[in-house]
Order: C-alpha cells, then sequence, then structure tokens
C-alpha cells in the first residue's frame, strides 16, 4: 500500500495579451533531446535528506517530475517537494519503503517511470566480531536487496518502451573495504556487481544502468565527528577535503538526464577526491 500527495503550484491568471499570442502560434517548437530526458519521471528513494535530497532538488530544477518518498515523519518530505515545486519542477509525496509502491506512484501520477536513483541506504557498523546477525541483515535488506525490488519494478515498464535509466549509489567503500563496516561494504560492493548485471541484461532494451561511489560527502554524520577524526580522514583524500551532496547530485543528473551521457553503461564512477585512485 502507499499513499502519495501531489503538490501543484497555483495558477495565475492569464494576461490578455499572452493569452492573444497562444492563440496566434501555430505549433509549439519540438523538445530537444535533452529536454525530454531532463522532463521525465523519476524515482529517488531516500530523497527526503542528505544526497538524496539534493539529487531530488537538481533534477525537479531541470524540470523534472520526481516521486519522494519517506518512512516515518512526512515533514521533510514535504519540504523537498515544495522546492521543487518552486524551482518548477514536479513532485509526489510517497510513504514507504516498498519498492514497487514507489513505481506504482510514478506510474499511477504520470502513466511512466523514465529513471530510478537508487539511492536509500543504512549503517549498523561494528566490528565484524561483535556484528550481530540483524545487524548484518537490515543492512543487506536496505541496501542491497531494496535495490534489486526497486529495479526489478522499474524495469518491467522501462523495458517495455525501451527506454530508462538507472543510477545505483554504491560507496568508495564497496571498492575499497572499510573496518567496522563489513555489512556496509558488501552491500555496496554487491551492488555495483548488481550494476554491472542489470546493464548487461538490459543492454539491447536501450537502458542505461550505471553506479556512483561517492567518497565522504558533507552531511550530519561528518558535522558531529571530532577533530582528530576529521583530520584522520582528510589526510586519506588526496583532495583534502568533503565532497558536497549537490556535486554528487550534478553527476546523477548527468547519467540521467543528458545526452552526452547515452552511451554509458555498466560502469562505476568515483566521487571521492581521489580516495580510490590506485
Amino acid at each position: 500500500m502507499f499513499t502519495a500527495r501531489a503538490f501543484r503550484a497555483p495558477k495565475l491568471p492569464t494576461m490578455p495579451h499572452v493569452r492573444a499570442a497562444a492563440t496566434q502560434a501555430v505549433d509549439a517548437p519540438a523538445k530537444t533531446a535533452q529536454q525530454e530526458l531532463e522532463g521525465g519521471v523519476t524515482v529517488v528513494t531516500g530523497s527526503s535528506r542528505g544526497i538524496g535530497r539534493a539529487i531530488a532538488l537538481r533534477l525537479g530544477a531541470a524540470g523534472g517530475r520526481v516521486v519522494v518518498n519517506y518512512a516515518a515523519s512526512s515533514a521533510a518530505a514535504e519540504d523537498v517537494a515544495h522546492q521543487i515545486e518552486g524551482l518548477g519542477g514536479s513532485a509526489i509525496v510517497v510513504k514507504g519503503d516498498l519498492a514497487k509502491a514507489l513505481i506504482q506512484a510514478a506510474v499511477s501520477e504520470w502513466g511512466t517511470i523514465d529513471a530510478l536513483v537508487n539511492n536509500a541506504g543504512i549503517t549498523r557498523d561494528t566490528l565484524m566480531l561483535r556484528m550481530k546477525p540483524e545487524q548484518w541483515q537490515a543492512v543487506i535488506d536496505v541496501n542491497l536487496s531494496g535495490v534489486f525490488y526497486a529495479t526489478q519494478a522499474a524495469t518491467k515498464v522501462m523495458a517495455k518502451k525501451r527506454k530508462g535509466r538507472i543510477v545505483n549509489i554504491s560507496s568508495v567503500v564497496g571498492l575499497t573495504g572499510n573496518a567496522g563496516q563489513v555489512n556496509y561494504a558488501a552491500a555496496k560492493a554487491g551492488l555495483i556487481g548488481m550494476t554491472r548485471s542489470v546493464a548487461r541484461e538490459f543492454a539491447g532494451r536501450g537502458l542505461l544502468v550505471n553506479a556512483i561511489a561517492p567518497g565522504f560527502i558533507e552531511s550530519e554524520m561528518t558535522g558531529v565527528l571530532s577533530s582528530e577524526v576529521e583530520a584522520a580522514i582528510l589526510a586519506k583524500i588526496p583532495l583534502g577535503t568533503y565532497g558536497k551532496p549537490e556535486e554528487v547530485a550534478g553527476l546523477v543528473k548527468f547519467l540521467l538526464t543528458d545526452p552526452a551521457a547515452g552511451y554509458i553503461t555498466g560502469q562505476v564512477i568515483s566521487i571521492d577526491g581521489g580516495m580510490s585512485m590506485q
């Protein structure tokens, strides 16, 4: 089950000279390929905060139609939706994390889905010898299985029209590993394998499937780190600074909406300040 609420900006009165100009127009100019992609329907999981929020706003600013979801409180998700409307896009807010429900909400509201961003994720960090079964399973369920079910539901729609783009948000930890994050690293590494497999399966259907592996990105979590811990982290980053959610969002927007990304599939693109360089 899902509940969706659409946000629509109020219509302004039509001015007489605008109406006259409209009646004189013969044909509206055709949209460019990029305009069509930018105005597409995208489900962004985990879009009420952090990187997901930045992605949703960037797509909304390009005129996109975005499904914003939340698990408990709707306030943050509704704020994102309002901002999307203010930027010229459209949004609906959907309660719950069930992948099938999010896809159904998009299709119910707009008749299709053009893109999917699998961003939602959780952490349950501890050393492996102390890790409880429920800590392992919770992270695998959300960060890996949740992506599988969302992708499965979305590709059923996309494959029929032979068009669609998917971006999975992995992590630098999925490439390098990290002590105390065996569950998270395993899920994010599994996400890379899933990305490449789905890309191969659906290339013949015109679907593009890629992954992004962010490093340390500014967030509420990095904001509360001690100066000693922060110094140790920054020492591992060649650029010497955290990334910004907006930088990740810009890369996602490129992969989803730019015609220049039309020949990119099955790739894992790091955005980590050089952490994963070899």
